[in-house]
């Protein structure tokens, strides 16, 4: 794909994705649709995956895909059906993100909400200049302080989280290890 192109797509994605956070923020309706799919447990497992293709195509230094999946990942809380039945710490837990996202926003709020964004940039930084050892540490160091902030705020119900995050921090350094290897990097 032509780089102006790749840029034009890769501004889209991230427009896009930026509307769907606002929409998300702003209408109730949306918000509690979204949530109540959220609960389906299966999008838990699913979105950490999006790691690897966001750091392949920071590698590859391609905007569409980097924002692409980027839209991929946030869309993702709703692709599954509300499922039948859910765990007790599941709603406890997606009840303390829903109060959280919908209390107000305070500085200190703010500024724990912009570790998302750091994340992202983190990841691609170091996957873009192909800092392995950077990109692996924010990887873990991103599974470990949300697990740690999920049970630090939301107590016992935030151990709800801890099999996905394990299982997708194995998943990711398993794929950044096989695309090292493929790379010979």
């Amino acid at each position: 794909m032509k780089r102006k192109t790749d840029l034009l797509f890769g501004i889209l994605f991230a427009v896009a994705t930026i509307a769907l956070i606002a929409l998300f923020l702003t209408n109730e309706e949306f918000f509690y649709w979204a949530f109540s799919r959220h609960h389906n447990i299966l999008s838990w497992y699913v979105r950490p995956l999006f790691i690897i293709p966001m750091v392949m195509f920071a590698f590859k230094r391609s905007y569409s895909g980097i924002f692409a999946t980027i839209f991929a990942l946030f869309t993702s809380m709703f692709w599954f059906p509300v499922p039948a039945t859910s765990n007790p710490h599941v709603i406890e837990f997606l009840t303390f993100e829903m109060d959280y996202l919908k209390g107000a926003w305070t500085t200190p709020k703010i500024i724990m909400s912009l570790a998302v964004p750091l994340f992202f940039f983190m990841l691609l930084a170091s996957a873009w200049k192909r800092n392995w050892k950077w990109l692996l540490g924010v990887i873990i160091g991103a599974a470990v302080l949300k697990i740690i902030w999920s049970i630090a705020f939301s107590g016992k119900a935030g151990m709800s989280i801890l099999k996905p995050a394990l299982l997708g921090l194995i998943i990711c350094i398993c794929g950044i290890g096989y695309v090292l290897k493929k790379h010979n990097l």
